[in-house]
């Protein structure tokens, strides 16, 4: 793709694929739409996909697969105990990475939750850029804290800062000095950092937390779910990269870390998960919960055509002109609403475009849930699904009161190699109109809500009657247009 020029000038992405399979998909009146977020209780993850347009909601599990992803399912050996289908996966994992040990699980919040089953102690602290909303939860169910410790450029709406997911290293320093070494249950680093808009984190930034980390003892963990953008960001933005082949970029990465785990629906465009290791002693003390928890270690909870399909799937990450499909739709993306002046999050992460919220319904009161709001008002204007990353998906603190996310983001998310270009300029079209007419979304208040992760099936209800507003507004302006 870099190397491809237009003849009129523009910068038009350009798809490295062509479609061999296809999708029927419904895009329902703007009246119906109403009636659909209404019963989803104002929830976009509660939607039925058949009433969906567009679904982008997320990149986890819904990315295309190859064709060779999908021929290599056929030679899965269903085996219990022992497959070689296994065997081959631990193969590509170890030729990647060059980590000595592999523990399979079913996904990634599997490896979250096995990570913190054994490092985790009550009153201890794991310290990382920024959090996500399983990885938190995990922690603090087995009585430890979260301290975030990203870079002030990463809470920074509008930045030119290259590698927003940085460590603030000082902040880093005083930490460990503040709760001490034996306390910190391990550091984290999040490649994409997915709450603060799919930002990526430096090599020098991870050289120099792991320098840190290996001179306290302190174990580092690398979440590489979103490792495919990070690896496509290190190399167009890190002069000291431009020329390295992405294998190499990858070696180095995980030979900084002591931990690394993975979500394959993102990483791999499969279904399932794994843990890396070097340490024996740690793989050791995880093997028995990977029986636990997951199912025996040559299988962990994966089925062998999802483990083939990875196989492939992790060796076509190496290949630049895969992993650098969703970082240029996701800027195309925000390019078009910048040029209408819709508030998006810069320089464009991976994983999606990320509308901020909290400047797009600034008339909103942040106790009435501007992203879900947000969120819900992109549905009715385009029956395109995004996904609330703010307030609704933080858990309230102890004492019950909110605790308000740092920044209110409605995420919409590319997964690879799904939607055309025309596709995501109707996306854009839309929420253009819907900026345009932002003054009568209103908020949101709570209807059910569970206590952990409210974001995946808590329901709401509108503040007013907003929403059937927006519906007339739309049907005023677009008339027999869908």
């Amino acid at each position: 793709m870099s190397n491809v020029k237009f003849m009129s000038g523009e910068n038009i992405p350009l798809e490295m694929h062509k479609v061999r399979m296809v999708q029927k998909v419904n895009l329902l009146p703007v009246e119906e739409r109403l009636d659909c977020i209404n019963e989803a209780g104002y929830n976009t993850f509660l939607l039925k996909n058949r009433d969906v347009f567009m679904d982008m909601l997320t990149d986890s599990g819904v990315n295309a697969m190859s064709q060779n992803q999908y021929a290599a399912m056929m030679r899965a050996d269903d085996s219990y105990a022992g497959s070689e289908t296994f065997y081959r996966l631990e193969a590509v994992l170890k030729d990647i990475f060059g980590m000595e040990y592999f523990l399979p699980a079913h996904q990634g919040r599997a490896c979250e939750h096995i990570i913190a089953h054994t490092l985790v102690k009550p009153g201890m602290v794991t310290i990382m850029n920024y959090h996500f909303t399983t990885t938190k939860a995990h922690i603090t169910l087995k009585g430890g804290s979260v301290e975030e410790i990203v870079n002030d450029e990463g809470l920074k709406i509008k930045s030119d800062a290259s590698f927003k997911g940085d460590i603030d290293i000082a902040k880093l320093n005083e930490c460990i000095a503040k709760h001490g070494k034996e306390k910190i249950a391990f550091v984290r680093i999040e490649a994409g950092t997915n709450l603060i808009g799919g930002q990526p984190v430096s090599m020098d930034n991870m050289r120099e937390v792991s320098r840190i980390c290996r001179s306290q003892g302190i174990t580092l963990v690398y979440d590489a779910s979103l490792l495919g953008d990070n690896l496509y960001f290190i190399k167009v933005r890190d002069p000291k990269y431009k020329d390295v082949d992405i294998k190499s970029i990858t070696r180095e990465i995980t030979s900084l870390m002591d931990v690394v785990y993975f979500s394959a629906r993102k990483l791999g465009s499969a279904r399932g998960g794994g843990i890396l290791l070097s340490d024996k002693e740690l793989y050791l003390k995880m093997r028995e919960l990977i029986t636990l928890y997951e199912g025996f270690l040559t299988y962990g909870g994966m089925s062998v055509r999802e483990m083939e399909a990875l196989s492939v799937g992790l060796e076509e990450t190496m290949d630049f002109e895969v992993i650098n499909q969703t970082p240029i739709i996701v800027e195309a993306l925000c390019n078009e609403l910048l040029a209408s002046g819709v508030p998006v999050v810069t320089p464009p992460g991976g994983l999606g475009c990320h509308v901020d919220a909290m400047e797009f319904c600034s008339h909103v009161p942040k106790e009435e849930y501007r992203a879900g709001a947000l969120a819900a008002a992109i549905y009715l204007a385009s029956g395109v699904r995004c996904m609330e990353r703010g307030t609704l998906s933080e858990q309230r603190n102890e004492d019950g009161s909110e605790r308000f996310a740092e920044m209110e983001l409605a995420r919409i998310a590319v997964p690879r190699r799904v939607f055309t270009l025309s596709q995501v300029k109707y996306t854009a079209d839309r929420i253009n109109w819907l900026y345009k007419n932002r003054s009568i979304i209103g908020g949101l208040r709570f209807t059910e809500e569970p206590a952990m992760l409210r974001f995946f099936f808590g329901r709401l209800e509108p503040t007013s009657d907003w929403p059937s507003k927006l519906a007339a507004q739309f049907r005023k302006d677009f008339g027999e247009s869908l």
